[in-house]
């Protein structure tokens, strides 16, 4: 049998093949698992719809994670056409790629505002909305990176809100796991994406991987992709409000 056969869950923030939400759906697809997806607009559903077809899913949905009425339609949906959910994959992030250029220092109020709402609060509002739909138990997972615990250059405003994102894993784990639902989130080295693409010099990010890290080389979607299987399935069957590195050990160097 396997690990995900007959799970059902969303997948919030995958946004073309490069997505490192791709790289997780497609893992969980090979394993089992039957696939919601949502989209943020009409210009992206055409790159989303696709691909989600391609994985058999049939629940795929638009939802702007800034509105609590979007993400209450999307679970709305979810529950007219399973009942129940077994996991949630929040991989969302967002910053005003003019906040990510200037001194941290310089980061104006609605930036500030509009990265910790995407970025961190956003998880807050899907796991609440999920809950319901947790009956017998279930695993959320979210993405974060090594820029909320370290300084990284360029990373500014979006380091913060990881941090926050990363606090809210942990509030969340510690609340809900008398109810068997776990909160993990999964910190991935640097990966060429469409988030990616707001970063500056992330070329030398990725020079840097492949000089520094233990292994010598950057990691790949689907190296992210088994690891978020994991914790989504029950072989992490007693982890939660974990931060768990996927960036071939870069982030247990000093110098």
């Amino acid at each position: 049998m396997k690990l995900m056969e007959g799970k059902r869950g969303l997948i919030f923030g995958l946004a073309n093949e490069m997505s490192i939400a791709w790289g997780i759906a497609k893992e969980l697809k090979a394993q089992g698992a039957e696939l919601g997806f949502t989209y943020l607009n009409e210009a992206l559903e055409r790159r989303v719809r696709p691909l989600a077809e391609s994985l058999g899913a049939d629940l795929i949905v638009p939802c702007d994670v800034a509105s609590d009425e979007d993400i209450e339609r999307t679970f709305d949906a979810a529950r007219e056409r399973w009942g129940e959910l077994d996991f949630v994959v929040h991989s969302v992030a967002f910053a005003n790629r003019e906040d990510l250029k200037i001194p941290f220092s310089q980061t104006s109020r609605d930036g500030f505002k509009l990265a910790l709402d995407i970025s961190a609060y956003s998880l807050v509002a899907v796991a609440r909305r999920a809950i319901p739909l947790m009956k017998e138990g279930g695993s959320i997972v979210s993405m974060t990176y090594l820029g909320s615990q370290r300084v990284i250059p360029n990373y500014n405003v979006m380091g913060v809100a990881k941090a926050a994102l990363e606090a809210s894993v942990r509030y969340l784990a510690a609340e809900l796991g008398e109810q068997n639902i776990r909160v993990n989130a999964v910190s991935a080295g640097p990966i060429k994406t469409l988030a990616a693409s707001g970063i500056a010099n992330f070329r030398e990010k990725l020079k840097l991987m492949d000089e520094r890290s233990p292994m010598r080389r950057c990691i790949s979607q689907e190296e992210v992709g088994k690891s978020v299987l994991y914790l989504l399935s029950d072989l992490a069957s007693g982890v939660t409000g974990e931060i768990h590195y996927v960036d071939g050990g870069y982030n247990i160097q000093g110098a």
